[in-house]
């Protein structure tokens, strides 16, 4: 296993089961429950200097799922060319996010949700088998879309581990 397909496994890992498209309705409902009970001053929080904010963290959930939706597509309809990768904390550090109000961030993230989640529940299974090179690595569609779940799951346990 390279160092990419180690740093993957660290998502994939976290899916608590073998239907993954289940798990992306299921983080995204503890997502939301979790920010519906937050008030601007609490978005604000971050747990330690140099640390993203409540409000940061959820639009860097949202850039990175845009992300990888563009991925997902690009490899599954035969996308041959290489995809670059992102800077998340260049992406974050111009954001603008702590200027937006919460409610306009949860509906975003809610938004992208639904979009991955009819694109990702309606693709063939074959397409979603494609694989293409993103930041300089090859991976499939699905193992994509896996990822989206992961990285929310990843995000909700900093949440309750750091910020709660």
């Amino acid at each position: 296993m390279n160092d990419f397909q180690k740093y993957i496994q660290r998502y994939l890992d976290l899916i608590p089961s073998e239907n993954w498209l289940e798990e992306l309705t299921i983080s995204q409902e503890k997502t939301v429950k979790i920010y519906s009970n937050l008030t601007e001053e609490q978005s604000l929080f971050a747990y330690a200097e140099g640390k993203w904010t409540l409000k940061e963290l959820l639009l860097h959930l949202s850039d990175t799922e845009r992300i990888f939706q563009y991925r997902i597509l690009a490899f599954a309809r035969g996308e041959k060319s290489e995809l670059p990768g992102f800077d998340e904390e260049n992406y974050a550090a111009n954001s603008f996010a702590n200027e937006r109000s919460l409610t306009s961030l949860l509906e975003e993230y809610q938004l992208i949700r639904k979009s991955s989640q009819i694109f990702l529940e309606t693709a063939d299974s074959s397409a979603l088998k494609n694989i293409g090179i993103a930041n300089g690595n090859q991976i499939s569609s699905e193992t994509i879309g896996k990822l989206i779940v992961g990285h929310n799951i990843h995000h909700l346990n900093v949440i309750e581990e750091r910020y709660l």
